[in-house]
């Protein structure tokens, strides 16, 4: 602002003072040669005043003063959270130091949260075991295969189920539902992959568990409220097949539970080991988990099975990086909004 000229022009689009005179004909001039509309200074400085006053009244009606015991179950939320972090980095924070230490500092224990006489012997010691190269292999392999057949599978049985147009829906998803609280069991599954002739083959490791009934339910939820009824009616009118929409429409529709699915089917893949524990026999099949249980149950403390397992993490980490955004709109699937 200027303080000296009792008339100003004023930029009409900013609000900006552009220049000051002593009388209102000089200001009218300068502004047909600026560009601007000319007003007394004292009316600026008043209209400004308000403004921020406005804007202050603004900030302290939407500013709302929560309750005590809101605050302190706040509080309480923050001091949990905070708690369960650090019951799950403190093992992990362990495992990593471990494998960077000295394989003599971790049998004597001298490793608590920081890694004792630095070395990555232990990385070398893990992967000069010759089943391990075998064993990533094939569990890149189940993790692959198994999480492509499971989500097709999944997907395949999840929309028919959601659309009102399917005869038995409702009955199907109960007797899918009723499979979540009575199984046949560990001895009559075994029999069942026995009499299929799949029984130490990787077929074993990709069949039985292929379908998963709660991920059938939130891919049912998913379809249910992002693919409307009329988008394949209008499909259909156009001559498009089932089939066709489905690949065409509904999967390119479809990408966040399509991550969720990925994420959680892959995980489950990687990780598993009772099945193969159970079903197989051979050797050269045997996935990286199933060895890493071998080499903790011989060598709990060893710095070698620490560095096995931050190993075996890694393709984990990686599949989360790329699917992490589609995580939150995921477990959201189904909520309802307040």
């Amino acid at each position: 602002m200027n303080n000296v000229f009792p008339w100003v022009v004023i930029n009409d689009f900013t609000g900006e003072v552009l220049a000051g005179a002593n009388d209102r004909t000089k200001a009218e001039t300068i502004a047909r040669t600026l560009g601007g509309s000319v007003k007394e200074y004292a009316l600026v400085e008043l209209q400004d005043q308000a403004q921020i006053q406005i804007r202050t009244r603004r900030k302290q009606s939407t500013r709302v003063k929560e309750p005590v015991v809101d605050r302190v179950f706040l509080a309480g939320v923050y001091l949990f959270l905070v708690m369960v972090l650090v019951i799950i980095l403190l093992p992990l924070i362990y495992i990593l130091s471990a494998s960077l230490s000295n394989p003599a500092a971790v049998t004597s224990g001298r490793v608590l949260l920081w890694p004792v006489d630095f070395s990555l012997r232990s990385y070398s010691i893990a992967l000069s075991d010759a089943r391990i190269p075998t064993g990533f292999a094939n569990s890149l392999f189940y993790t692959f295969f198994g999480t492509l057949i499971s989500v097709t599978l999944t997907i395949a049985i999840a929309y028919p189920l959601s659309r009102r147009t399917f005869y038995g829906r409702n009955f199907l998803m109960a007797a899918l539902i009723f499979t979540m609280l009575f199984t046949g069991g560990l001895i009559p599954t075994f029999l069942v992959v026995k009499s299929l002739g799949i029984l130490d083959t990787a077929w074993a490791l990709l069949l039985p568990q292929a379908i998963g009934v709660w991920q059938v339910i939130i891919g049912r939820t998913f379809f249910q409220e992002n693919i409307p009824d009329e988008l394949g009616e209008a499909a259909e009118l156009d001559g498009c097949s089932d089939v066709r929409f489905l690949w065409s429409v509904v999967v390119p529709l479809s990408k966040p539970i399509m991550a969720i699915l990925i994420l959680i089917y892959a995980t489950y893949q990687w990780n598993a080991y009772f099945d193969a524990l159970i079903y197989l026999r051979d050797p050269n099949l045997f996935p990286l988990q199933l060895i890493l249980r071998s080499s903790l149950i011989q060598n709990s403390a060893s710095s070698g099975s620490m560095a096995l397992i931050v190993i075996s993490t890694i393709p984990a980490l990686i599949i989360y990086r790329y699917v992490h955004r589609y995580f939150t709109s995921g477990l959201l699937i189904g909520a309802i909004k307040g």
